[in-house]
């Protein structure tokens, strides 16, 4: 009978290993649990972008451009795996340019920079118009439109433009579609960002219900109207002023903010 005493070390290795990574993912779980927030975000950067993608960065992107070198690397890495994950695509013979690409996939990366997954579940496809679309799913034309059936978000190129060049109006095409893609990936995920997200998310809800937070709402109307059609719209809503008027925001409904960004796990810059 063959000798198999040799597999001993390799089986005890498997085995240290195995104990070892379910422990470390209930200690990940319970520290996510107890402080709203995630242990680490990426073990490895590596992905580059080339000199032309991080020019685009440098010269369009203002969030880009403040961050420290460390984090510059992981938003560059994170804007790199985005774009070999996506497909980006023109309609109507809008041209694709690597300023298009890299626009968009920065807008991307911005609102998941604070998560440890920071990817779409439910997004493959980006469809880029030039202006307003006709969309099929309501017989209107849309700025912006996200399909989770299809996979895909829609933009016109010309409003998600507006969104990132003009930062302080609280209207960011690109910001507004990507929560949605974002909300609705976590309603369908267990890990650490998607379940702090709806936990927190409920919180949000909750607060809304107080008495006191609905009447400063009615007497200030610092969100826009549209905001109140649903808790989707409501969410993305809250994100783009977050990000367009963090002061404002934070002075006006602290906790809210406070809140919004826990959801986030966004501590950068002045958020």
């Amino acid at each position: 009978m063959e000798d198999t005493t040799y597999l001993i070390p390799y089986v005890l290795a498997a085995f240290f290993l195995w104990v070892f990574y379910i422990s470390f993912r209930l200690y990940e779980t319970w520290y996510s649990n107890k402080t709203d927030t995630v242990l680490y975000r990426d073990l490895l950067i590596f992905r580059t972008l080339s000199r032309k993608q991080k020019s685009i960065l440098a010269n369009k992107f203002d969030f880009y451009t403040k961050l420290g070198s460390k984090e510059k690397r992981r938003f560059e890495h994170r804007v790199k795996v985005f774009l070999n994950e996506t497909q980006i695509i023109g309609r109507d013979q809008f041209k694709i340019t690597t300023e298009v690409e890299v626009l968009i996939a920065a807008v991307a990366i911005l609102v998941t920079f604070g998560r440890k997954r920071y990817k779409y579940d439910l997004v493959d496809t980006i469809l880029v118009y030039p202006d307003e679309f006709y969309s099929t799913i309501n017989e209107t034309y849309h700025k912006g439109e996200f399909n989770p059936m299809r996979r895909l978000i829609v933009f016109s190129w010309k409003d998600f433009e507006q969104g990132y060049q003009i930062t302080d109006d609280n209207l960011n095409l690109g910001i507004h579609e990507f929560v949605h893609a974002l909300q609705m990936g976590a309603k369908q995920s267990y890990d650490i960002d998607s379940l702090r997200l709806e936990r927190v998310f409920q919180r949000i809800l909750k607060r809304l219900m107080d008495s006191e937070v609905r009447r400063k709402l009615d007497e200030v109307h610092f969100f826009r109207l549209y905001a109140f059609t649903n808790q989707y719209e409501f969410l993305a809503v809250l994100v783009e002023y977050f990000f367009e008027s963090p002061e404002d925001f934070k002075a006006q409904f602290p906790i809210l903010y406070q809140e919004t960004k826990t959801l986030l796990n966004f501590n950068f810059l002045n958020y």
